[in-house]
């Protein structure tokens, strides 16, 4: 067991069960409830009653998936919390991936001006990343996380137990984020990560808190994004743009999937903006096409890509914002790039990518 202790709240990592139940039995809030999606409430719940005895506790199933995190999926939450009498001393547990953690904290924080709440990521994905920083929020009119609030979970508990119940294809895509914290500022922890040969047999308890330091450590100097925090954002610009585009085809794309080729697309703008030196980028760019599933963005959806790119909550002055990187494990904030250069570098990521 592993504790990092933020500002205002700890994150435990491996055998939490003992550390939640004693969290439990200490705050005695008037009600707990549990929100689950249906994929968490088959393979994960069970595994919470197991561990968790003499918990009387309600719970609230969502539909699974990126395209269920709206406002209407929220308004059944808060409509379930009302049903069932929640007052402002009542907890709400958010078990489950990214999507779960994000709009439950939302809702906990917006339901009666805010009740409790705490995370416990189930995805590799959640446990690196979104689960911590306090960023809670939904997807509006085809723009990520556009509407949310900054608000800090009373605690984190992650146990890598739930990634038995999970797909490779879901591991390599909460690894991409683990990636990208070694790129902006642990070259030491992505040269780590590179030597993992078999996702299946991994100690990932040996390497999360590595990852949940350096995210630890920006969110602190910068906890409302003002600054620094911009470089979590390294893959995003493009990537969240990348995953809205596919998300409603026949072959929608995994977070971290999206997110790959975002980093391989503004390695490239690096590489040529921003002193990133062409062996690095070059490494980066050749380890992200053999690992990660590669797709043909259409050139007339550019104007569509770019677009949503400008929707992004980062840009300032109309500019499109990047964090680009000065070398691995070094970055630069606050880069802004032509809509020309965007479009170079999602046609140089379509012309050396094997589909």
């Amino acid at each position: 067991m592993q504790i990092l202790n933020l500002d205002t709240y700890s994150i435990f990592v491996g055998d939490i069960w003992k550390n939640l139940q004693q969290f439990l039995s200490e705050k005695n809030y008037s009600h707990t409830f549990i929100l689950v999606d249906e994929n968490t409430m088959e393979c994960c719940l069970p595994i919470f009653f197991e561990k968790i005895k003499n918990t009387n506790s309600e719970i609230i199933i969502i539909p699974p998936g990126e395209i269920n995190k709206t406002l209407d999926t929220c308004q059944h939450i808060w409509s379930e919390l009302m049903r069932m009498n929640a007052d402002r001393k009542s907890l709400l547990i958010n078990l489950g991936g990214g999507v779960i953690g994000d709009m439950g904290g939302f809702c906990a924080s917006t339901y009666k001006r805010g009740i409790d709440f705490i995370q416990i990521p189930t995805t590799l994905l959640s446990q690196v990343d979104s689960s911590i920083g306090g960023k809670l929020g939904i997807d509006f009119d085809n723009v990520k996380n556009s509407i949310g609030v900054f608000q800090n979970p009373q605690a984190v508990f992650i146990d890598p137990i739930f990634f038995d119940t999970l797909p490779i294809e879901e591991i390599r895509s909460g690894m991409a984020e683990m990636l990208k914290h070694g790129l902006i500022q642990n070259a030491a922890h992505w040269e780590e990560l590179l030597k993992i040969e078999n996702l299946e047999e991994v100690d990932w308890e040996k390497y999360i808190p590595t990852s949940l330091k350096v995210k630890q450590h920006i969110v602190e100097e910068d906890p409302f994004e003002k600054n620094i925090r911009k470089a979590l954002n390294f893959g995003h610009t493009i990537g969240h743009a990348v995953e809205t585009l596919f998300l409603e085809t026949e072959t929608p794309l995994r977070h971290g999937e999206a997110i790959a080729i975002g980093m391989m697309c503004e390695a490239f703008l690096s590489f040529k903006k921003a002193g990133l030196p062409e062996n690095e980028f070059q490494l980066i760019f050749d380890f992200f096409q053999k690992k990660y599933p590669q797709v043909h963005l259409p050139k007339e959806d550019f104007p569509t890509l770019i677009n949503w790119m400008r929707k992004d909550k980062k840009n300032e002055n109309d500019a499109i914002n990047f964090t680009m990187l000065k070398g691995i494990g070094e970055m630069l904030i606050n880069q802004t790039c032509e809509e020309k250069e965007i479009i170079e570098t999602l046609e140089f990521y379509n012309n050396h990518t094997k589909i």
